[in-house]
């Protein structure tokens, strides 16, 4: 069981983490993570992909609050401890998982071919909030690997100065198109870097991948489709070696579908930022499959208990997979 959760600016009471919004008081970070807690229990699952972390402590109070056993809790760049005061400028993402532990990479710089220039703020050379490559071990000691992501967001980009203030006017129509210009440049070569990892992961292996986290963008989109290449399956059955599915299309026909899921409401409108990937070994049709996609759930009633900073404004989303236990030797009498 997988899960994917925006938690919406985890922070530990009293500490800034952007301007103009109050710190946490005791009462409001005790809600949040308290409601934390609630819904990892309600999820349950083997591995937890977080995004929106600024304190490492915030998230391991709030998987404390679930009374559920995780031996493995990391957010790297939000550490707090001496010298280390938790994420800087924006928050990171991280893991929980009860799973065996291999190894944790936090993906940071481009590749040479992902940087790209942005109008007004030059070379973008790096992940703002860096991806997390987890190598996970099953309990049958079949590897996993997980990568926990959150790309640019679709609000638009504006000049600051020095002191981290807007120095455009805000208002101006063509400054916003040129902001939201930014945004779609920085996100689409954020896209690009996390392809170029997931075809290291995957062409010509049969490691199993599923990514997961806040893409902020739909299943179709130009920016999904350039990390997952999914479309390009139907014209080259050689790229399923190297492709993403959307655990949501390909879960299998015993499972409860709902004519519409969606993770977030952007002024009114349902969408699905939040989403679940995964390779071909956890797709049935594929003869490299050794397992498959039972069902994904999407876990959104809390968007219509009005806006509190306590809760989350992403819906959270749960997939369950299922992997073939591997042949075992007869038995002897």
């Amino acid at each position: 069981m997988l899960a994917t959760c925006n938690v919406l600016n985890l922070a530990q009471a009293g500490r800034h983490f952007y301007n103009g919004q109050e710190p946490y008081s005791q009462a409001e970070f005790e809600r949040k993570v308290t409601w934390l807690g609630e819904r990892f229990k309600a999820l349950n699952a083997d591995v937890i992909a977080v995004q929106e972390v600024w304190d490492e402590l915030a998230l391991r109070a709030a998987v404390a609050r679930s009374g559920l056993q995780y031996g493995f809790v990391a957010v790297p760049g939000a550490e707090n401890g001496v010298g280390q005061h938790g994420a800087q400028g924006t928050p990171r993402v991280g893991i929980v998982t009860r799973l065996k532990v291999e190894s944790v990479e936090s993906v940071t710089d481009f590749p040479s071919a992902a940087v790209v220039q942005v109008p007004g703020l030059g070379l973008h050379t790096r992940f703002e909030r860096p991806p997390l490559f987890a190598t996970l071990r099953l309990k049958h000691g079949q590897t996993l690997g997980v990568i926990t992501a959150h790309l640019k967001s679709k609000r638009p980009k504006f000049l600051e100065d020095a002191n981290g203030k807007v120095n455009e006017d805000t208002d101006d129509p063509a400054v916003q198109a040129l902001g939201t210009l930014r945004s779609l440049i920085m996100r689409a070569s954020e896209a690009l870097a996390l392809r170029l990892k997931v075809v290291e992961l995957l062409h010509r292996t049969r490691l199993p991948l599923v990514l997961m986290g806040d893409l902020n963008d739909s299943p179709h989109s130009v920016t999904t489709q350039l990390i997952a290449a999914t479309s390009q399956v139907a014209y080259d059955r050689g790229a399923r070696d190297h492709a993403l599915f959307s655990a949501w299309d390909v879960q299998g026909e015993a499972a409860l579908r709902r004519d519409v899921a969606y993770s977030h409401i952007h002024q009114g409108y349902p969408e699905v930022l939040d989403q679940v990937l995964v390779s071909e070994e956890f797709v049935a049709t594929s003869r490299a499959a050794i397992g498959d996609v039972r069902r994904v759930e999407v876990f959104n009633d809390h968007l219509f208990e009005g806006r509190d900073r306590s809760r989350s404004d992403h819906g959270f989303v749960r997939a369950l997979l299922r992997l073939r236990l591997p042949d075992l030797p007869p038995s002897v009498n």
